[in-house]
């Protein structure tokens, strides 16, 4: 089974570029600058921001469905960058990182969950997806427990 991992839509993000840091503040977010080249992982490009870059840390609901795992955290997105797909791979800001990997049914119920080390992130999103009961996956940030990525089926292997 091969999987899809996208980055979020940066549309629904690009528009809080243009507000001013009190219109920001309005709607639990922030203007950060990226301290590091490392520790600012944006959510539409699935990479790290470059030191300097300058950053939204919002609030997100990460897992809009009616049953009690319902989720939302911090996440950061980059200005002007552009959605990342990968497809049997994982993504950038996935290395490096430990992840919990969250494996859910159709209707959003919690049906397994996997901790993935540092490399081991492709191994365990196909030990999750081998449950025909996961219909996706989503990735958190192990230590910091914020969303980093859904992960979906994307077909059969050839």
């Amino acid at each position: 089974m091969t999987y899809r991992i996208a980055g979020l839509d940066p549309a629904q993000f690009a528009p809080l570029f243009a507000m001013s840091d009190d219109k920001l503040a309005a709607r639990n977010a922030r203007r950060v600058t990226a301290a590091a080249s490392r520790g600012y992982p944006c959510r539409v490009s699935l990479q790290d921001a470059d030191e300097g870059e300058e950053l939204i840390l919002l609030h997100h609901v990460s897992h809009d469905v009616a049953t009690p795992y319902r989720s939302a955290y911090a996440i950061y997105v980059r200005r002007g960058a552009v959605a990342a797909e990968t497809i049997d791979a994982v993504p950038p800001v996935f290395e490096g990182r430990p992840l919990g990997l969250r494996g859910f049914a159709a209707d959003g119920t919690l049906q397994d969950a996997r901790l993935a080390l540092p490399g081991e992130a492709d191994a365990r999103i196909r030990d999750l997806l081998d449950n025909p009961a996961i219909a996706y996956i989503h990735a958190h940030n192990a230590a910091h427990g914020c969303f980093a990525a859904r992960i979906d089926r994307h077909g059969d292997r050839l």
